[in-house]
């Protein structure tokens, strides 16, 4: 039987929330592997390899993060709390979709690169450097907070004509679980 536009539609759909279900619904403090790409190092001119958060005093490189074999995005290693990282598989910085930066928010053994990220407030600028030199500026547009239990993947993995940006950080509690998360959400300034 030929598939009509809206099975296609809906095939589409199921596979888009499948996804989005297998992706971050809590910060993983395994290991932090990353792919191939070394911390500041794009793979290509138009990915983004430093961000910086003026107001944060925060400026650091990125490295190149991925899903684990849970489908969860790897996080930062405990090691490198102070750098930030680029999940590869959300939308290059400045291009249509959402571009997600996660670091670590939780200083237990030292400053974390996005522990003071609950300060930031509508319209505070964040920079993100790509591979190529450009300098793509982006403007905070909200946040929230969540219980790990209701991370909102669609909202921040999903698809959006915006050229938008996400920083997603987590809070855990003395044993160094995940128990929530703070989302920021941006958008580029033209």
């Amino acid at each position: 039987m030929p598939r009509t536009p809206t099975s296609a539609l809906a095939l589409t759909a199921a596979l888009s929330a499948a996804l989005l279900g297998a992706l971050l619904t809590g910060c993983s403090l395994g290991d932090g592997a990353v792919d191939t790409g070394a911390s500041g190092t794009p793979a290509s001119a138009e990915e983004p390899a430093r961000i910086s958060v003026p107001s944060l005093g925060v400026s650091s490189p990125l490295l190149r993060l991925v899903r684990d074999g849970d489908g969860g995005v790897r996080v930062p290693p405990a090691e490198k709390r102070t750098i930030a990282g680029w999940y590869t598989d959300s939308a290059e910085p400045g291009k249509r979709g959402a571009a997600v930066i996660v670091g670590h928010g939780d200083p237990r053994d030292g400053k974390a690169v996005f522990h003071d990220l609950d300060k930031l407030v509508e319209g505070s600028a964040i920079d993100v450097e790509r591979g190529d030199g450009k300098v793509l500026h982006f403007s905070v547009t909200g946040k929230e907070k969540v219980d790990e239990r209701a991370f909102p993947a669609r909202k921040v993995y999903g698809r959006t004509s915006e050229r938008a940006l996400r920083l997603v950080t987590c809070g855990g509690d003395a044993a160094g679980h995940a128990v929530r998360h703070l989302v920021v959400y941006a958008a580029l300034t033209p």
